[in-house]
């Protein structure tokens, strides 16, 4: 008798490997695998969805009032401690009943993307079967240390202002060690909201009043005081190379915006922005940070801040931000990435398990043409008064307009900047909503606008003043009850300042 042997060997099926971005895009257009943001809101990644089938947001605040088909936001306040980072935000995100659920529903697992994520976030993510979509908090945990980030940029060959890295102890041990760097000085903390831990030091007086967070820390950036200008340039770290976007301008510290002295507020894109010669060189410094970071193990989304030397053109590392950031939204709607594809989609691709080839040297010149860049500018507006109020009314997300008789309109329903037809019209992104309150620092919206809003000496146009003062006269808002503000203030002192986009 014989006997038959079934061939019950299996190959693994070979994946077509993608060329080019027509065939990378038609990738995502065809998609089957729940991608979700996961955030305080939807703002860095806003139009996302449009690029990617079956990618979803999943908020702590709806800004949208219910209106973005592809908006998630749980209904019920589940009791949680004070929220201090939105490592916090998301967490709760992830343990919630609701949120578990619509994942569960929407199928087996998926892959997620977060602004910030810690190990306990990881933790949760794997427990609803997602994958992060980004390296290990404790990479990114070391690389967003200021401190390190210098240390990377030695590595790369990326200048930095002059700098000691350094412990403190007391002033007079700051003028020792940082002797070689003048009096007039800057000192980082490691990590932190640049608008509340960079402290600008002259003599005693100003040292005193931060000496208790700058002597606790083990190490310091001490850096020589310039006079300089901001900037912001996003790119991705992928297996074929690091693809740059353009140099962006940065707001910072406009008390019409913000309460915090050197706090960001906002960017602009255009084309000229700075000299051909000061893109080139941050063009150039990006592609070697890139490059040191994929040596590093890092992979993906990341942003540098420039800072350019008035006095003589010179352009110095700012900072890393190993993530998608607050600046992203500019980058990923601008017209060079609508010709090819956003830059977050890039970042994305890495994590797909998909094999693709593109040229990326192809892409950075295409990218860093003027004709591919075009006009657009964002303010992102906080509460800037020393007071607290309860918000009774806010307004809506979506396209507001000029009117001829120089009132402000609510014209329609959008949740994409492009919807605006020209510089009478705004996108406005609102954050606090009724019901919230307004303290010191708190976030009250985006507003995103075709055109320029600073000058070419960085001071904000009257346009922008316009635009700022009626956005704000559109919150109405009254004095909390003393139980209410006993509450609020006990919450805003342990919750302030952290980071919501």
């Amino acid at each position: 008798m014989s006997i038959t042997k079934t061939n019950t060997v299996t190959k693994t099926e070979k994946k077509e490997v993608l060329q080019g971005l027509p065939e990378i895009r038609r990738f995502f257009y065809r998609n089957e695998k729940p991608i979700y943001f996961i955030s305080a809101t939807n703002f860095n990644l806003l139009g996302a969805d449009e690029w990617v089938r079956k990618f979803k947001f999943i908020c702590y605040i709806e800004c949208f009032d219910g209106d973005h088909p592809n908006v998630f936001s749980p209904q019920e306040e589940l009791a949680h401690e004070e929220f201090t980072s939105i490592e916090d935000i998301n967490n709760y995100l992830l343990e919630h009943k609701e949120v578990v659920d619509y994942i569960k529903s929407r199928g087996d697992g998926g892959k997620a993307l977060f602004l910030m994520f810690d190990e306990r976030t990881e933790e949760l993510a794997k427990k609803n079967n997602l994958e992060v979509c980004f390296p290990s908090a404790k990479m990114r945990n070391f690389m967003d240390n200021k401190v390190n980030t210098n240390r990377i940029a030695e590595k790369a060959g990326v200048p930095c202002v002059p700098y000691v890295l350094t412990k403190i102890s007391s002033y007079a041990d700051l003028g020792k060690k940082a002797e070689a760097l003048g009096t007039d000085l800057v000192i980082q903390l490691p990590f932190g909201d640049s608008g509340h831990t960079t402290f600008f030091i002259n003599d005693e007086g100003s040292y005193k009043k931060y000496a208790d967070e700058i002597e606790k820390e083990v190490e310091v950036k001490v850096m020589k005081r310039i006079n300089c200008r901001g900037s912001a340039i996003e790119a991705c770290v992928t297996q074929h190379g690091t693809i740059v976007a353009p140099l962006m301008t940065e707001l910072v510290g406009f008390k019409e915006l913000t309460p915090y002295k050197g706090g960001w507020c906002g960017n602009e894109i255009y084309a000229d922005a700075f000299t051909k010669a000061i893109r080139d060189k941050a063009r150039k410094y990006t592609q070697l940070f890139g490059d040191q970071l994929k040596k590093e193990g890092y992979k993906g989304y990341f942003e540098l801040d420039f800072l350019i030397d008035q006095d003589n053109d010179e352009i110095y590392l700012g900072e890393l931000n190993p993530r998608i950031t607050g600046a992203s939204s500019i980058t990923n709607h601008a017209v060079f990435a609508l010709a090819d594809m956003p830059l977050f989609m890039f970042h994305l691709l890495e994590w797909m398990d998909q094999p693709y080839k593109i040229d990326v040297n192809a892409i950075n010149a295409r990218w860093a043409k003027k004709e591919n860049i075009d006009d657009w500018c964002q303010l992102v507006i906080k509460y800037t008064e020393d007071n607290i109020k309860l918000v009774t009314d806010a307004p809506k997300s979506g396209i507001w307009r000029l009117t001829a008789d120089g009132g402000f309109i609510y014209d329609r329903m959008d949740t994409h900047r492009r919807a605006i037809e020209d510089e009478n019209e705004a996108f406005f992104l609102r954050i606090t909503r009724k019901g919230d309150y307004l303290y010191e620092g708190a976030d009250m919206g985006i507003l995103v606008l075709r055109g320029r809003l600073m000058t070419d000496d960085f001071e904000l146009k009257d346009r922008a003043k316009v635009w700022i003062d009626a956005m704000k006269g559109k919150y109405a808002s009254i004095d909390p009850s003393a139980a209410q503000l006993e509450v609020v203030e006990a919450e805003i002192a342990e919750t302030a300042g952290f980071k919501m986009m």
